[in-house]
């Protein structure tokens, strides 16, 4: 009995070394946010940052004016349109929105993840009069036309923690009486927005450029303008989110005098990696990288029957949030993400606590389709390790 025991378990051992791959991923950074930083990044790319200086100075100013100006020119932003950095990510700029202009008209919410779901709650917070909810669970889009032209809609052009995006604008009215408010951080950059149908678009540096956390950005269109000029919400407004003074818009913010001190070490790192878009193409070349990464994904999952897209309708594919469900229990699930941040393949990429247990695997524009065509034979491995 001992040698029949033992002649089963050799081969097994064997074929586990068998299937183990030896080429692991150039870079094994797929998290979600913070993402990898751009291909051949090192930290001397900060060596050009006004460090020591005031962000008030001529040369501090320089720099906030020009991450502006170079993010209007790479994302083909009208000149009408006015862009500012602002505190706290991407949640500061879409909070400073929601609590600077709602309450002007009925709000429609759309949301199929947790944090669209987070906004939600905080618009509840807000005691407005009329509020409706457009929802959807992991995987799915809400019926997005059942909308309203007449009212305000806030909504996640990619859900980060269900890979489920708006696949276009084409459900919001070119002539809306209402304002949308776009919460686009994992989408700007890879994901082509059309911004005659966005007032505010709020994102953060740290997601498809690879930049770094705490920084927001705010885009505000003419009518988002008009709106913070003619509405004062009920509501007091701590400094950090006012954006007008006595009923005119603070210009300044919108040039680089920033209402807080922002990291000139950030600023500098942000202004590197919109140096490195224009390497690859602008934004044409952006989108057709992250694009390029799902595909390695999408040609896998197709002949891998025990690998599936969160997202149901293929229209609705995220291309920087990749989230895939396994034909595995949760804690084996847990196990084999582990397996490969041991081994060094792949970091963070299990799906985000809220969402249902998967794998979340970031195809952002800084990361190379060849290092997720190499994380796949691993997660196989992992995969027949704990199945």
């Amino acid at each position: 009995a001992m040698y029949s025991a033992r002649a089963v378990r050799i081969p097994s051992l064997a074929r586990a070394f068998a299937n183990k791959p030896t080429v692991k991923p150039a870079s094994p950074e797929f998290s979600s946010g913070p993402c990898k930083k751009r291909p051949g990044w090192t930290p001397e790319v900060i060596g050009r940052a006004a460090v020591g200086r005031s962000h008030r100075s001529k040369v501090g100013k320089a720099k906030l004016a020009e991450a502006i100006e170079e993010t209007r020119r790479i994302l083909e932003i009208p000149a009408d349109y006015k862009i500012g950095i602002v505190p706290a990510s991407d949640t500061g700029a879409i909070e400073m929105a929601m609590w600077s202009m709602l309450g002007a008209r009925p709000v429609d919410v759309c949301y199929w993840e947790s944090f669209g779901k987070g906004w939600m709650s905080d618009i509840n917070s807000l005691n407005l009069k009329e509020v409706n909810e457009f929802k959807a669970g992991y995987g799915e889009l809400p019926n997005l036309s059942e909308t309203n032209p007449k009212n305000d809609i806030v909504f996640t052009f990619n859900g980060t923690t269900s890979g489920v995006r708006v696949p276009d604008t084409d459900w919001i009215a070119a002539d809306r009486e209402g304002i949308t408010f776009n919460d686009a951080t994992s989408a700007v950059f890879a994901m082509e927005v059309d911004w005659t149908k966005v007032d505010v678009t709020t994102y953060s540096w740290q997601k498809v450029l690879g930049g770094e956390g705490a920084h927001g950005m705010i885009v505000l269109s003419p009518k988002a303008v008009e709106r913070l000029e003619t509405f004062t919400p009920d509501r007091p407004l701590p400094k950090i989110f006012r954006m007008t003074k006595g009923g005119k818009l603070i210009e300044g913010i919108f040039k680089g005098a920033t209402i807080n001190t922002p990291s000139l070490v950030c600023v500098e790192d942000y202004l590197d990696s919109l140096r490195w878009a224009d390497s690859v193409g602008g934004l044409k070349g952006l989108i057709g990288r992250s694009e390029a990464n799902l595909k390695v994904l999408e040609d896998w999952v197709s002949k891998t029957k025990w690998a599936s897209f969160l997202a149901k309708d293929e229209k609705t594919r995220s291309s920087t949030s990749v989230c895939l469900s396994l034909d595995l229990e949760a804690d084996k699930i847990k196990k084999l993400v582990s397996m490969l941040d041991e081994e060094d393949v792949a970091y963070d990429i299990g799906a985000y606590r809220d969402a249902p247990p998967g794998l979340r695997i970031w195809c952002g524009a800084t990361v190379d389709a060849d290092d997720v065509a190499k994380l796949l034979p691993w997660i196989e491995w992992a995969y027949e390790e704990v199945a």
